[in-house]
């Protein structure tokens, strides 16, 4: 995809879940389909899980091959999206990320971007006292939406977002009307508040504005009607009367209050002068007494993060009414995610609502300058900032605790408990009744808090790249990132979009402003591997400080674990992993896992699976190299690439069960692998390690370990042969031979060579092929492998059939055959078989590939050999088709479709449909050769297999001859 392309893709979601390129609109696929791609919209350029979409499409009701499902919707997704992406050609949009996808889509080009930056903006109009201008914005927002958001999509992530967004919508809509209200405009919001207040009677709001805009209209009895009737709905449904304010503006309609008539509050006015002068959710000021504000400066800089203030704003009443209850909101995340600005900046524009003050402590629960502030001493300052004498206070703890909640009773103050440790140096702070609000932050999961205390947790992520470049925008310039574009892009990823980073290196552009962008970054890529380009000026501005402080309060096992994750070179880490690394049991090494995440070290993205933010990963290097002995770390590494070797042989035995086993050495102590009851249990916990699996055979090879290297690629031959991951399957196995030859290791050189021919063959690089096979029957015969030997001159004979020279083809396997007969391989029997009936239908020879073919359909299915049963099926369906009996190569097809599928074949599937779309057409059914090809296509697009534009031509011609008046008048 071109910047044009990508520029002009325009996505919506308040409505019906739509796109376009240009004035074109996308046709987009099925409801399911769409679900996947509002997933990742709303996720606004974060990854999302292959388990959450999943979860997002069938909840708990998934399908046994929805992995399979998720990644065709992924698939066609990109193809719709990216029409002139060429193939080998990286995604743009839909790109996979780790464990999942995330979609790279700019915030104007999403409606719920542009609607969230006309609200946000008009919310700043408004606070300076611009309303007209916020109001032509809130009009211009709402103005965006098409319906009901999500509409028509099915599922538990649709229903929950459309629930969210339908509240955000009101939100909005009741803004504008305050507005409209505000700036005269009672009359022309009457009748749309009227519906509003029936169709939502609860949101008090709703009524409070309808009966000013009747009262300023003349229309006092109907005020009052309003208010009646919405008073006998609370008391009638909830058993409860109108809040303060509605009852506060009740009375002061009926008492003709004339600071409630417009003229008494002009259009101009700020929205702070009219809440104090006419808006019904004034607040009776505070008690006598000390007023305390406490809070520190927001930064002038904040940008970003407004998924996040959405989230806190939906924590609060609406319009400052009182809680119900003592409101508590616990933000955490890792070290230098930007817990305290965040907390501030909500602090600061919410502080308003809080009209008995605002107290803020910083607890250094995990500070780099000292230790945790006890909860004697933060009550103390409390107690003193709220007036009390020294000499005034009670000896005890629990007597200051008791005074503070006393004071704190029936007032209306903000609490910000900055960087706890944990929950007992929290829980003496917290006010005893409802009226105020504590925002805790902390690097601690704090689950005491939320399970006993009712807290709600917002956890922090890394910044989402636009976050992260309007974050540098602000610090540098936009006209600097502008010339540079690269460079920005590229600290962005050095920093991995955590704001203590971006920040560090932010100053450093901004203190240094003759240096260019690229050569800042050209610091980090010399220091890559190293946080030494991450220092301020202070403890609180150095990451590695920063990073040790929560590294030094974890227990000793804890930060071991943690240390010898920065042996880990793959994407993510499953607990079973982890285990072996730290040579543990699971339960224990489940412990620590907890400890690990519950300190925001370590991120759990999905059960049972962790991630390492990058920057902390570069610290774990650091420590395991400072903490560790060498004999430590290759003893943890020894367990870890074992485990994955004996785990990958389990499903090996599933996934090519009559194949010759790979040689594998013993295992370490503490190291227990997995193993697999189900084919299909196998083949998904392979894709879902794949990264980490060749990730562990680069290491392995660079570490010496050809071993261990070349074992783990043999292994995953069965993987890649039906998943057809062939660039993995390529690089594995290449690199696996370089080790192999490296070492002196023949017999790893002489399993690696038939590996990379059976990648290459694959690939349909067949020359390549055909000289590794060859180098490989020659290794065999100097060491004697006679079974090696066997299945070097199969291949042999397999890569000619591919490669279309039929002839050679016929004479390697059978030359295979008399070899695999004469040592008693009967697997290897039944897959020559299978080619050489192949081999002879390619030359029309039909009668001896019917004899071949059926002889290998007996044999396989008396080995179990499914995947082969199901290649051979299909080549018998093109013979019976051949000789022009339709049903019995009908019968044929479908008997191999269920063998593709039970073994989870999509490229034989989709070879499978091809052949017998070809069937339906010859038999006078276009309608079911169009669905057949289709299906075909699909399976194609997974792998971007050549054949597919074959079926896309195929297809094309089909509709143009249905479309066709005469088609019989056809040349």
């Amino acid at each position: 995809m071109n910047a044009e392309q990508g520029d002009s893709l325009r996505f919506a979601v308040l409505g019906p879940v739509r796109a376009w390129h240009g004035e074109r609109e996308l046709d987009l696929g099925s409801p399911q389909q769409r679900v996947v791609l509002a997933a990742l919209l709303l996720r606004r350029g974060r990854p999302v899980t292959v388990a959450e979409l999943i979860d997002a499409i069938w909840g708990a009701e998934q399908p046994s091959a929805a992995l399979s499902v998720l990644r065709t919707y992924a698939s066609r997704l990109r193809k719709v999206l990216e029409p002139g992406r060429d193939v080998g050609e990286s995604p743009q949009v839909v790109v996979s990320a780790a464990d999942g996808y995330l979609a790279r889509v700019p915030e104007r080009a999403l409606d719920l971007g542009v609607f969230e930056q006309r609200v946000a903006e008009a919310k700043k109009l408004r606070g300076a006292g611009e309303v007209s201008a916020a109001a032509e914005l809130l009009h211009a927002a709402l103005d965006g939406w098409e319906g009901a958001p999500l509409a028509g999509l099915p599922g538990p992530l649709a229903e929950a977002e459309r629930s969210r967004l339908t509240e955000v919508r009101l939100d909005a809509l009741e803004a504008r009307l305050d507005v409209d209200v505000q700036l005269g405009r009672h009359s022309e919001v009457i009748a749309e508040l009227t519906a509003l207040t029936g169709e939502y009677p609860l949101r008090e709001l709703l009524c409070r504005l309808l009966m000013l805009a009747l009262y300023r209209s003349g229309r006092q009895a109907e005020a009052l009607a309003a208010y009646r009737k919405t008073r006998g709905t609370l008391v009638a449904e909830l058993g409860i009367e109108p809040g303060a304010a509605l009852q506060e503006l009740h009375n002061r309609i009926l008492a003709a209050d004339a600071a409630l008539d417009l003229s008494a509050s002009g259009p101009a006015e700020s929205q702070e002068s009219r809440c104090e002068r006419t808006d019904p959710i004034a607040t009776p000021a505070a008690r006598q007494g000390a007023r305390p504000a406490q809070l520190p400066a927001d930064l002038a800089a904040f940008t970003g993060r407004e998924a996040e203030l959405a989230q806190l704003k939906g924590l609060l009443p609406d319009d400052g009414e009182r809680p119900a209850t003592l409101l508590i909101s616990a933000i955490g995340g890792m070290a230098g995610i930007g817990k305290s600005t965040l907390a501030v900046h909500w602090a600061r524009r919410i502080a308003h609502r809080y009209p008995d003050g605002q107290l803020y402590i910083n607890l250094r629960g995990l500070h780099p300058t000292g230790s945790a502030m006890p909860p004697a001493e933060a009550i103390r300052i409390f107690l003193d900032a709220l007036g009390v004498p020294a000499q005034s206070l009670p000896a005890s703890l629990d007597a200051q605790a008791a005074l503070y909640r006393s004071l704190l009773a029936g007032r209306r103050m903000l609490i910000l408990l900055d960087n706890a440790r944990n929950t007992e140096q929290i829980r003496p702070l917290l006010p005893g009744s409802s009226g105020c609000l504590v925002i805790v932050t902390s690097r601690s999961q704090l689950t005491g808090l939320v399970a006993n205390d009712g807290a709600h947790p917002l956890t922090l992520d890394p910044l989402t790249p636009a976050e992260a470049h309007d974050f540098l925008a602000r610090r540098i310039g936009s006209a600097r990132l502008a010339a540079e574009p690269r460079a920005a892009d590229e600290l962005i990823t050095r920093c991995a979009r955590l704001p203590l980073a971006l920040a560090i290196v932010a100053a450093r552009a901004v203190t240094y402003p003759g240096f260019t962008l690229d050569a800042i970054a050209q610091e980090l890529r010399d220091n890559q591997g190293s946080l030494d380009s991450f220092t301020g000026d202070d403890l609180t501005t150095d990451i590695r400080a920063v990073f040790s402080s929560s590294y030094e309060a974890l227990s000793a096992p804890a930060a071991k674990l943690f240390n010898l994750l920065g042996l880990h070179c793959g994407p993510d880490l499953s607990a079973p992993a982890a285990a072996a690394l730290a040579g543990l049991s699971p339960r224990k090494t489940q412990r620590l896992l907890v400890e690990l995440t519950g300190a925001h070290l370590l991120t759990a993205r999905a059960p049972g699976r962790y991630v390492l933010h990058d920057l902390l990963r570069v610290y774990a290097a650091e420590r395991v190299v400072a903490e560790e002995t060498p004999r430590e770390r290759d003893r943890a590494l020894e367990r870890l690439w074992s485990w994955y070797l004996h785990t990958t042989d389990a499903a090996y035995a599933h996934l090519s069960p009559g194949r010759r086993r790979v040689p594998l050495e013993p295992l370490p102590p503490g190291c227990h692998p997995l193993t697999f009851t189900a084919y299909e249990q196998a083949l998904e916990w392979c894709e879902i390690e794949r990264s980490n699996l060749v990730a562990a055979v680069y290491q392995a090879a660079e570490s010496g370990r050809a071993g261990i290297a070349w074992r783990l690629a043999a292994c995953l031959w069965g993987f890649f042969y039906l998943r057809r991951h062939l660039h993995d399957w390529l690089d594995v196995t290449r690199i696996a031979l370089d080790a192999a030859r490296a070492a002196g290791d023949r017999t790893g050189e002489g399993w690696s060579l038939g590996d990379v021919a059976a990648a290459l063959t694959a690939m349909h690089r067949f020359d390549e092929a055909v000289d590794h096979l060859r180098q490989a029957m020659a290794h065999c015969r100097e060491f004697g492998d006679s079974h090696g030997r066997c299945q070097a001159v199969a291949n042999v004979g397999n890569t000619y059939l591919e490669a279309g020279s039929l002839e050679k083809a016929v004479e390697y396997t059978r030359r295979a055959l008399a070899l695999f007969r004469a040592c008693g391989d009967v697997w290897g029997e039944g897959v020559v078989l299978a080619n050489l009936g192949d081999a002879y239908r390619r030359l029309d020879r039909l009668d001896e590939a019917t004899d071949c073919l059926e002889q290998a359909l007996t044999v396989v299915r008396a080995v179990g050999n499914r995947c082969v049963e199901g290649f051979t099926l299909d080549a018998l369906g093109t013979v019976k088709h051949r000789l022009h009996r339709s049903d019995d190569a009908i019968g044929h097809y479908r008997q191999a479709l269920i063998a593709h599928r039970d073994v989870g074949n999509r490229w034989g599937e989709g070879y499978t449909l091809y052949h017998l779309g070809d069937v339906h057409l010859a038999a006078g059914d276009p309608a079911a050769a169009h669905t057949t090809w289709r299906l075909a296509l699909t399976a194609f697009e997974e792998f971007d297999h050549p054949e597919a534009e074959e079926i896309r031509l195929r297809l094309r011609r089909l509709d143009e001859r249905t479309q066709d008046p005469n088609p019989t008048a056809r040349p």
